[in-house]
């Protein structure tokens, strides 16, 4: 298990060297791993995350997900000084299915979502070629109520999923289809990060995606995907994918029909469906939420929190709100393509 499964409900001395970077690990049945970190000043943050950076790394790869309180962060600016401090490869988002703000180099908004609408577990950018393998997040401004940021341990997702389930689409992989259109979700100048068609195509070629431009100029993709893989530091199988988010059934029935109603069923913005095309039903879609949400621990987010998330071992999610809630995010340490290589290859047209 990724988290603490004991049923004391007491604290635990950490027993790994790497659990002790000279604070408080506080480790309790079906809560995040917590680390207390009181500073004198916030502006000691980053200083602090440059000392103890080996630490904090060796409990998310023993834990896959630490929370660290006390840090006081206050701006998108010393949030990201932090980050920088936790690794030195922050990403540059592509493909996006929702356009982020820039709050600071490497460091972006949350991704826009309804504020009364659950954003269900997944793993970030898991349908691209190279995803992140970690994801950093601090806390600028607390929602009043809700808004955690809830995880998930993938390696029990896997073992509790009905073997026969877990066994197609291991075989087949997952299939994410996506519609670009202006009007909703993020437009493919704002997932491809250029206006540039000819980039968008040789992009789209490079990454094993198949595309067709339609007649009104938006742009239809799809994707084939593995859905389980193996952790490229323990070897650990992980559930590791978006077929329920992005899947049509996830969508409140009114979003859903209203999309259909306007776009066709086969020009949804995005669905999922499996390997081999076949449509994904609405009741897979509700055991796979149901399995991640008996796996699924939360704590409320405070002023200043960081978060270090491993984005493989670890799915998240985004609980409803009552704004505001200010929460940035920075995606760093792409994994190798051969983790995550196409479970079916794609011939670009």
């Amino acid at each position: 298990m990724a988290f603490p499964a004991s049923a004391d409900p007491t604290p635990v001395t950490p027993t790994s060297a790497a659990a002790r970077p000279g604070t408080d690990l506080d480790m309790r049945h079906g809560k995040l791993p917590l680390l207390h970190a009181p500073l004198r000043t916030p502006e000691d943050a980053p200083d602090w995350a440059a000392e103890h950076r080996h630490a904090l790394r060796g409990l998310v790869t023993e834990h896959g997900a630490l929370l660290v309180r006390g840090l006081g962060l206050r701006d998108a600016d010393q949030a990201g000084a932090v980050f920088q401090h936790l690794t030195a490869d922050l990403m540059t988002e592509r493909e996006a299915f929702a356009p982020r703000s820039t709050r600071a180099p490497g460091v972006h908004s949350s991704t826009p979502w309804p504020a009364n609408q659950l954003m269900c577990m997944h793993h970030e950018l898991s349908y691209t070629h190279a995803p992140p393998g970690l994801l950093l997040l601090a806390c600028l401004t607390p929602p009043r109520t809700g808004g955690a940021t809830a995880l998930a341990d993938a390696s029990a997702v896997l073992g509790t999923l009905p073997p026969r389930l877990v066994r197609r689409f291991e075989e087949e992989g997952w299939l994410l289809t996506r519609t670009y259109h202006d009007e909703i979700g993020a437009s493919w100048e704002e997932a491809f990060g250029t206006g540039d068609t000819d980039a968008v195509e040789d992009y789209c070629r490079t990454h094993a995606i198949d595309f067709r431009w339609q007649p009104d100029g938006s742009l239809r993709t799809r994707q084939h995907r593995r859905a389980v893989v193996r952790h490229p530091v323990t070897g650990r199988r992980c559930w590791f994918n978006q077929i329920a988010f992005l899947n049509e059934w996830t969508m409140p029935p009114e979003v859903r029909e209203y999309l259909v109603d306007l776009y066709g069923p086969d020009g949804l913005p995005f669905t999922t469906r499996f390997g081999n095309g076949d449509p994904i039903g609405e009741d897979v879609v509700q055991l796979i939420n149901t399995v991640y949400e008996r796996h699924t621990v939360r704590e409320p987010w405070r002023a200043g929190d960081l978060m270090l998330v491993d984005n493989v071992r670890t799915a998240h999610d985004r609980e409803p709100f009552e704004p505001p809630r200010d929460v940035v995010v920075a995606m760093a340490e792409p994994l190798p393509p051969s983790v995550c290589a196409p479970a079916l290859e794609e011939s670009a047209r």
